[in-house]
């Protein structure tokens, strides 16, 4: 079995598929609903490529006209994404909107729009990503509690919320079951 994955990010994603995120969010969606026949040509072109270095350059093109031929992405998207992810999404969305000179529901409106979520719901989104990449790599030394407190979380509560809410386990349940080679962080 042979396959190809791409990853997105909000914005590349927004500016690959063309469409508003929101008419794609929360939802299983086909390729081809979104691209019509050009996902069946692209399939074609990529099982018929002599090799993986064909392969990668077919779609590293595909994927370059795509995002070039884009509609633009309203202007404070991209500025506020960005402050997002360079803060871990610790960054207040009250402080983001103030920033661009926004009401914060203007900017709830602009992200829900273009990216499908709220810019809250991406910002806990990003720090529950932090915390399974930190536990990933066994990096962290602390108490849960430290570590909710070092992603940002108000408290150890905030934070058994996001992760049971994200991963379906608690911290501890996922540590046990995912990860059982790091055992755990201590308790307080």
């Amino acid at each position: 079995m042979r396959g190809l994955q791409v990853n997105f990010t909000p914005l590349g994603a927004r500016r690959f598929f063309g469409v508003p995120l929101k008419e794609l969010a929360r939802r299983v969606v086909g390729l081809g609903d979104v691209l019509g026949p050009e996902a069946s040509r692209l399939t074609e072109q990529l099982h018929e490529a002599p090799g993986w270095a064909a392969r990668f350059a077919l779609l590293d093109r595909f994927l370059l006209k795509r995002i070039q031929a884009a509609r633009a992405i309203t202007a404070c998207v991209p500025w506020a994404w960005e402050r997002l992810l360079a803060s871990g999404g610790a960054v207040e969305i009250g402080a983001l909107a103030e920033e661009l000179g926004y009401s914060q529901k203007h900017l709830i409106a602009c992200f829900n729009e273009e990216l499908g979520l709220p810019p809250k719901l991406l910002s806990r989104l990003l720090r529950f990503g932090q915390v399974i990449e930190k536990l990933k790599a066994g990096t962290f030394q602390g108490s849960w509690a430290e570590l909710a407190l070092a992603q940002g979380y108000y408290d150890q509560s905030h934070f058994n919320r996001d992760f049971r809410q994200f991963a379906g386990l608690t911290p501890r349940e996922y540590v046990r079951l995912q990860l059982p080679e790091r055992g755990g962080l201590r308790d307080g």
